[in-house]
């Protein structure tokens, strides 16, 4: 976690490229001496607050937020910001959908109409007035850069001053060491972007979840390393008939997870990924035995 002290300070990238340090980094970039726009919003309508009173303390005017994928701790400032400003908002693909109605986030995570517990700012966002992102709709100098895996349609983005912010497809080695399984939507696409990433040079990387650096190589390569030791442990897993509420528990106790609802469909929604992955690699079969559906490794 972030130290309270720096919390929602500005911090340079770049000549006109800045991040505020948030528990999910915010970027901002300076269009000119007046204008500026924002690379996600933060979490609530509080994180909203406090990047507002930063930019009146600057005397800049919010002209968009470029939002890189729908989660909640990253459109969650939208509604507050947009209202007090009249920016516009784009978000990529499906995940303007998931911006415009935020509750496809918990109804997709749980599989069917979320109950209470999972309605709340940690995976519902309030709504804002999305629209798609189109590459008339950036800055001039400023080009979007597909990271599909961790979300749908995940964009980063390259500034003029070639700072790139890289959003969600990199957790920190700390944050990896205390949770071990990371959110993943798609894990063939993840590990295409991680290793896209790992080449990826700039002036400075700023990732939402870890530290901005000007070398991302080494912690994209951890991020594979960990990806790869969570498919093998499953496939182990699996090398005997297991439903999956099996495999989910066996994951929870050997890593020494704490179950709750909202980590129970975070890493649930992970390991179904994991288990269509590693079908679709052929390294898993499934059997249906006495109304179960069991996956078993060929391994």
């Amino acid at each position: 976690m972030e130290d309270e002290n720096t919390m929602y300070e500005l911090c340079r990238g770049g000549e006109n490229s800045f991040y505020i340090q948030s528990p999910a980094k915010i970027g901002l970039v300076k269009l000119n001496e007046t204008d500026v726009c924002l690379i996600d919003s933060g979490s609530d309508k509080e994180a909203g607050r406090k990047v507002r009173q930063l930019l009146d303390k600057n005397k800049w005017k919010l002209t968009a937020i470029y939002n890189t994928h729908s989660n909640a701790d990253h459109i969650g400032g939208n509604r507050y910001l947009q209202g007090q400003t009249k920016c516009r908002i784009f978000a990529p693909g499906i995940e303007c959908d998931f911006t415009r109605s935020p509750v496809l986030e918990p109804a997709f995570l749980y599989g069917g109409f979320p109950p209470k517990d999972l309605r709340h700012k940690f995976l519902l966002a309030q709504e804002s007035e999305a629209e798609y992102l189109t590459e008339n709709s950036l800055p001039e100098g400023m080009s979007a850069i597909p990271l599909p895996g961790h979300f749908f349609d995940m964009v980063g983005y390259r500034t003029k001053d070639d700072v790139v912010y890289l959003a969600d497809c990199l957790s920190s080695r700390e944050t990896l060491e205390k949770y071990q399984i990371g959110f993943v939507y798609d894990v063939a696409a993840y590990l295409d972007t991680l290793r896209m990433v790992k080449e990826l040079k700039a002036t400075m990387f700023v990732p939402a979840h870890a530290e901005a650096t000007d070398d991302i190589a080494g912690l994209a390569q951890y991020n594979i390393d960990k990806v790869l030791e969570i498919a093998d442990k499953i496939t182990g897993i699996c090398k005997s008939p297991v439903c999956f509420e099996k495999v989910l528990q066996r994951l929870f106790n050997d890593y020494s997870l704490t179950m709750n609802f909202e980590q129970y469909v975070l890493v649930g929604s992970t390991v179904r990924s994991y288990l269509a992955w590693l079908k679709d690699t052929e390294r898993i079969d499934v059997i249906f035995d006495d109304g179960q559906l069991l996956w078993k490794s060929r391994e």
